[in-house]
C-alpha cells in the first residue's frame, strides 16, 4: 500500500520572502495572443473600492508592466486563505497593478495550515504572516471570513462578477490505511489531532482518548508524524507556554501515554521526516530513543558514504537521545519494513473479540525488491507474508493528506482527479478539461481558472515549494491578462463580466443570514486571543469555536440584518 507523508513547512523569514520575489522565472504561454504592454489609464486606476471594508493603510506594492488601457481592473476571486493563496495575492497584485482581490475563507480566521497546521511549538514558521498582513493592509485586497464557498455561495453565482477564479483550498481530508479496524475508537488521523491540539473548530471536540493505556503506534514516517510524536512526549511546562489550544493542555496533563512508535513502510534512508523534526525529539529531558537495527540500513563502508542530508540524518539517529537507556520516563522509537494490516479490537484466549476499541496493531514485514538499491531515497518494497503484532493503547495514521471537490466545480466545467486529489492543471495552474481544447485537440485551458497550492500539485514539499508554486500561478496569471487571452466572461455583450466581484454577491450571502468577517474584524478576533493569551502566561489563547471567534470580532451571533451592517460596515 503506497504511502504518502505530509510534510510540514519550515520557517522562511520576511527578508527572504522579499528576496525570492525576484527568483521566480516567467513562462510563456504558446498559444497566448501577443499585445503590446501599455499604462494602466488614470480612469482604470481609480477602480471602485468593493464594501467590505479592508484596512485603511494601503501598502505600496512593486509595480511593473503588466497591465492594459483596453480592459477594466483585473478582478481576482481566491477560494482559500492559507500561504499558497496569500503569496500568490502578493505576487499578483505586485504584478498587475490594478488588480483587485477578494479572498474567500470558510472559517472566521485566516492562514489555513500556518495557523491550524504548523506545530506549536514552531512559532518561527508562522513569521510568514507578516508578509501577509502586508498584503492585506492592501486597499485593492478584501478578506472574505466565514463564507463557505459552494454552499453558503454558489461558484455559478460569482462567476459573472469576476474576471479570474483562483482555487487555494488546500486539502481538507487524509489518505486511509484502508485496513480491517480503522474505524475502531482509538483510532486517528494524524490531520484530526494537529487540527485538535492546534485549535481548530472542527476538531475542537475531538478527545483523544490519551488515558486508556500506555502505548501510542503512529503509522507514517513524515514530519507531521513526529510533530504528533513530538506531541505525545513533550514536557507539558514547555507546551503550555506555546498557542497549543488549552483544551489539548487539560487532555495531554491526563495522558498515560508513555511510549510513541514511528512505523514506515521502507527503511531510514526512505523516511520523508527531517533532521531538524528528530533532533529536537532527542532534546527532550527524560525521553529516550529507540531504533533496532538501524545500522543494518547503511552502507558497510559507513554513513560517511552518504548523501550529505541522509549523513546528517543518520549521525543523529545513531547518536540517540543524551540520557541512558534506563534513565526516561517517556520513549520513542522508529520502526522500519513494516506494512499495516489490520488493527484489532482486544480478544481473549480463544481469540473471540471482547473489547470495543483499539488493543493492538498488526503489521506485515515487508523487504527492498531483489534490484532495489537500498540506500536510495526512492528504493521500492514488496511484502514478506511475515506478520508481527504490536500492542497499542492508540493508532494514528499519517500517510498524507487529500484535496476534495468543492461543490459546483462542475458547474463551471471544472473536473477533479479523484485518485490524485487534485484539480487538473498544466503544471503553471491554468485547470485544464480533457473536451476543452480547440479544434481537434481535446484537452485545453478553462479560460479565468486556476489552481495553486496542493490542490494544483497535491499535499507536498514545504513552504518554500508553496510559494514559490503560488509565484508561478500568479505569473501565469499576469501574463494571460497582460496578453488579452480569454479569461471567465468576455468584454462586452451579453457574458460580460460586471467587475462588481464582493459587490456583486454580498446580497445573496447577507440573505442566508452569513455574517462575512472582513480583516478588522479578524484584526479584532486576533487582539482579543492575544489578549487572553497574556492571562495564562502565553503568546496566544485561541478561540476553537467560531461562535467565540465572531463575538470577539464584534458580530451579533444571531442573524440581525440592521445591526450586522452597521457593525460589520457593509451597508
Amino acid at each position: 500500500m503506497p504511502v504518502h507523508h505530509a510534510r510540514r513547512a519550515p520557517y522562511v523569514c520576511a527578508s527572504c520572502i522579499r528576496r525570492l520575489h525576484h527568483v521566480a522565472p516567467r513562462i510563456t504561454r504558446t498559444y497566448a495572443t501577443s499585445g503590446p504592454k501599455t499604462a494602466i489609464s488614470a480612469a482604470a486606476e481609480r477602480s471602485p473600492r468593493p464594501s467590505l471594508r479592508a484596512p485603511a493603510r494601503a501598502v505600496h506594492l512593486r509595480r511593473n508592466e503588466y497591465s492594459t488601457s483596453t480592459r477594466k481592473p483585473l478582478r481576482l476571486a481566491i477560494i482559500g486563505s492559507g500561504p499558497a493563496g496569500f503569496y500568490t495575492a502578493q505576487r499578483l497584485m505586485r504584478q498587475v497593478k490594478d488588480a483587485v482581490v477578494d479572498m474567500y475563507e470558510k472559517l472566521p480566521v485566516p492562514y489555513g495550515l500556518v495557523r491550524f497546521g504548523v506545530a506549536p511549538d514552531h512559532p518561527e514558521v508562522k513569521n510568514c504572516q507578516d508578509s501577509f498582513e502586508e498584503v492585506a493592509a492592501s486597499t485593492r485586497f478584501n478578506y472574505i471570513g466565514n463564507v463557505e464557498v459552494g454552499k453558503t455561495l454558489a461558484l455559478a453565482d460569482m462567476k459573472p462578477h469576476y474576471d479570474a477564479i483562483l482555487f487555494a483550498y488546500g486539502a481538507s481530508e487524509d489518505r486511509k490505511l484502508s485496513i480491517p479496524g480503522e474505524d475502531l475508537p482509538g483510532v486517528y488521523s494524524a490531520r484530526e489531532f494537529v487540527g485538535w491540539y492546534n485549535g481548530h473548530p472542527q476538531f475542537s471536540h475531538l478527545k483523544p482518548e490519551l488515558d486508556k493505556g500506555e502505548r501510542a503506534v503512529i503509522v507514517g514516517q513524515g514530519n507531521v508524524a513526529l510533530d504528533v510524536a513530538r506531541i505525545l512526549v513533550a514536557p507539558l511546562n514547555q507546551l503550555r507556554k506555546t498557542d497549543i489550544a488549552e483544551h489539548a493542555v487539560a487532555a495531554l496533563s491526563r495522558s498515560k501515554i508513555k511510549r510513541v512508535e514511528v512505523v514506515g513502510r521502507r527503511g531510514p534512508l526512505q523516511a520523508s521526516f527531517t533532521v531538524k523534526e528528530v533532533r529536537e525529539l532527542m532534546q527532550f529531558p527524560k525521553v529516550g530513543f529507540k531504533s533496532t537495527g538501524l545500522r543494518s540500513f547503511y552502507p558497510p563502508e559507513g554513513i560517511h558514504t552518504l548523501p550529505r542530508v541522509q549523513k546528517r540524518l543518520a549521525m543523529v539517529l545513531q547518536q540517540g537521545a543524551p540520557i541512558d537507556k534506563h534513565d526516561h520516563k517517556k520513549r520513542w522509537e522508529l520502526s522500519f519494513l513494516r506494512s499495516p494490516h489490520a488493527i484489532h479490537a482486544k480478544k481473549n484466549r480463544l481469540n473471540q473479540v471482547i473489547g470495543n476499541r483499539v488493543d493492538s496493531i498488526e503489521f506485515q514485514k515487508t523487504n527492498f525488491v531483489p534490484d532495489a538499491n537500498p540506500f536510495s531515497e526512492d528504493a521500492k518494497v514488496h511484502p514478506t507474508g511475515e506478520m508481527v503484532t504490536t500492542e497499542a493503547s492508540m493508532v494514528f495514521r499519517s500517510i498524507g493528506y487529500k484535496s476534495t471537490p468543492l461543490p459546483g466545480l462542475s458547474d463551471l466545467g471544472v473536473p477533479f482527479d479523484e485518485k490524485l486529489g487534485i484539480i487538473p492543471n498544466d503544471v503553471h495552474g491554468r485547470i485544464i478539461s480533457p473536451s476543452a481544447g480547440p479544434g481537434n485537440l481535446s484537452a485545453g485551458h478553462l479560460p479565468g481558472l486556476y489552481a495553486v497550492g496542493w490542490v494544483k500539485r497535491g499535499p507536498t514539499g514545504v513552504i518554500v515549494n508553496t510559494m514559490m508554486d503560488a509565484f508561478t500561478t500568479a505569473d501565469i496569471i499576469a501574463q494571460d491578462w497582460s496578453t488579452n487571452v480569454p479569461f471567465l466572461n468576455t468584454e462586452k455583450g451579453s457574458d460580460a463580466s460586471t467587475g462588481l466581484g464582493w459587490d456583486g454577491v454580498k446580497d445573496t450571502v447577507l440573505a442566508q443570514g452569513v455574517i462575512p468577517v472582513d480583516w478588522e474584524a479578524w484584526k479584532r478576533i486576533d487582539k482579543a486571543e492575544r489578549e487572553r493569551g497574556k492571562q495564562v502566561g502565553k503568546v496566544r489563547w485561541k478561540f476553537a469555536d467560531t461562535e467565540q471567534m465572531k463575538a470577539a470580532a464584534g458580530l451579533a451571533s444571531s442573524w440581525n440584518p440592521q445591526k450586522m451592517k452597521a457593525t460589520a460596515g457593509l451597508a
